[in-house]
């Protein structure tokens, strides 16, 4: 058995089956609009209301086409599918969105509960056939979602992927819509679900011409660290990203979607509205899930209906810091770190309504459950925002590490590992873009370097060149010869633990309780069904003597014979990190 899946959307080609072609663009601020084909067949568009431009025209698929503007500007289709040879200047290319057969038809995805996300980058592991060759390793592993950083089309040939400009089109550069498609059906086949990052806060800096024909596409009353913010209380202009997500969970059945710094775009009306409609369109049946990255810590998007869960910054922030004792850039606001990393245990976010930066952040989410947060020890942001990329395994004793992954993956929290996490990779992933205009290469470069000019522990011209490929090359992880192989049991015997004892209750998780045992030493409990599963860490290099004992009845999730016989006579020794279910 097998069927097709297409977005019905407003915007862009829609080939008609005969071949004929219908094109529409909304286009406010110009009075003329033809669509140019590939070979030089040029139709002028009709204007309709509202700034909407619409012809039907012949044009079979896998021609090109673009759009002429205001007379003799030539742009590229924003809701493109695909563009030729991945040019975000040139011709977009006419899609038969119904021709990829899809196999694993009845898939529904999984439920929220049972999710442990695997964050990676599609261009560091070859691109969609890449990808597709890795998932029977992540689905032994006990990984259950994986998460492509953002795939929409962007110059070069390499790139972060929050340089896009085409959000309907996935890059070329790793390979064709139907390549991707085929990704996520083998994840299906294997029971994995597929999460993709979206970014709808901001556009790229290059190939870009919206401005120039829709300028309400931007809210120059709002500015953001990319420029205007985008302006999405335009009906037109919010429909269109509303449509962007659909067309993702429709037309390519993601399973979920993670929304890039939704803080920049201002307007959390339209991140509810945003997130009723999703979830109306995908129906009851099929498990949709949406995740937030929102410095606003804003716990009303979060819950039943809403937003799954956002990405807890406050958790990875001061947990890092506990580890590594760094107080540069963010960290310097985690300074009372096992403060911090307490509260994130006990009540989902550090930062609940308190000044950080001179302003407020945070809003009270003791009342959420666990399952309303995703902690990581490592993401892209947090080793490649580093000057020269590195990561955690790289910075910590090896036992640190495992007794650190032991906490997030047995805590009722949804985990996310960042890829080559599993081999304990020690490869740095550093920033990488491929500009083609000069004068973006020049500032990019330029502003890395000055972006850590103020960190003691870095000297700017050190700093990888972003636009070198070797800086890309340098990024494609590889397991740790030592232990990789250790490091990878490890992690597949915590999940399984999580997927049997922890998962099945996380949606009911509340904290019950954090304390300080030391300096680098705690424990944590939460309510989990009729029981309390209990963790106890000690993240230092000492043994430290403890008062709170696990109780005699203990079920022991995690945790070597040795550390258990020795936690029970008030003894919690170094770099360890046990856990139990409690009555």
């Amino acid at each position: 058995m097998s069927a097709r899946f297409v977005h019905a959307m407003p915007y862009g080609a829609k080939p008609l089956g005969d071949g004929n072609v219908r094109f529409r663009l909304w286009a406010p601020d110009v009075d003329t609009v033809a669509i140019e084909c590939e070979g030089g067949h040029v139709s002028t568009m009709r204007s309709l209301d509202d700034g909407w431009f619409e012809c039907v025209c012949p044009a079979p698929v896998d021609s090109g086409y673009r759009f002429r503007v205001g007379g003799d500007l030539l742009v590229p289709d924003p809701a493109s599918r695909r563009q030729r040879d991945g040019d975000v200047h040139g011709y977009s290319v006419v899609v038969d969105p119904s021709s990829y057969a899809w196999r694993h038809v009845d898939w529904q995805g999984r439920p929220w509960h049972e999710t442990v996300i695997y964050e990676l980058h599609v261009g560091a592991l070859g691109g969609y056939r890449g990808v597709e060759m890795v998932l029977p390793h992540l689905a032994s592993l006990g990984v259950t979602a994986v998460e492509l950083m953002p795939i929409a089309e962007f110059p070069g040939q390499r790139n972060w992927g929050y340089d896009g400009v085409l959000p309907y089109a996935p890059s070329a550069a790793y390979g064709t819509p139907d390549d991707l498609k085929a990704l996520i059906d083998t994840a299906h086949g294997l029971g994995l679900m597929v999460f993709l990052d979206v970014v709808y806060n901001h556009f790229g800096p290059e190939g870009n011409y919206l401005d120039a024909y829709a300028s309400r596409f931007f809210d120059e009353s709002i500015h953001t660290p990319w420029g205007a913010s985008i302006g999405v209380s335009t009906p037109q202009v919010g429909d269109y990203f509303v449509h962007n997500a659909l067309y993702w969970l429709e037309e390519y059945r993601f399973d979920g979607l993670r929304f890039d710094a939704v803080h920049a775009i201002g307007n959390p009306g339209w991140l509810g509205s945003l997130a009723a409609r999703v979830h109306a369109a995908m129906g009851p049946d099929r498990h949709v899930h949406l995740v937030l990255e929102n410095e606003a810590n804003q716990a009303n998007l979060l819950g039943r209906g809403r937003f799954d869960a956002q990405w807890n910054d406050d958790f990875h922030n001061a947990l890092h810091v506990l580890l590594t004792g760094e107080d540069e850039g963010y960290y310097a606001h985690y300074e009372s770190a096992m403060d911090k990393l307490l509260r994130s245990l006990r009540e989902g976010f550090a930062y609940q309504g308190e000044t950080m930066g001179g302003k407020r952040r945070g809003e009270p989410s003791a009342h959420l459950p666990a399952s309303c947060f995703v902690n990581f020890l490592q993401n892209h942001d947090q080793v490649g925002n580093r000057a020269f990329g590195d990561r955690l395994s790289a910075m910590v004793h090896p036992e640190t590490m495992e007794a650190a992954l032991a906490l997030l993956l047995l805590a009722p929290f949804v985990p996310l590992l960042f890829m080559g996490e599993e081999w304990g990779s020690r490869t740095p992933f550093l920033f990488f873009t491929d500009f083609i205009d000069e004068r973006l290469r020049k500032a990019v470069r330029e502003g890395r370097r000055k972006e850590f000019a103020a960190f003691a522990s870095f000297a700017g011209e050190d700093i990888p060149d972003p636009n070198d490929a070797d800086t890309f090359t340098a990024s494609i992880p590889e397991r740790d010869i030592a232990l990789g192989e250790e490091r990878r049991a490890l992690l597949r015997t915590l999940i399984a633990v999580r997927q049997e004892h922890v998962a099945p209750y996380i949606a009911q998780a509340y904290g019950k309780d954090a304390m300080a045992l030391g300096e680098q030493a705690f424990v944590a409990s939460w309510a989990l069904a009729e029981r309390s599963l209990t963790i106890f860490v000690n993240l230092g290099d000492t043994d430290v003597t403890i008062e709170r004992t696990p109780s005699s009845s203990a079920a022991w999730l995690h945790g070597d014979a040795a550390t258990v016989a020795a936690l029970s006579r008030g003894l919690l020794p170094a770099r360890r990190a046990v856990a139990c279910l409690e009555s």
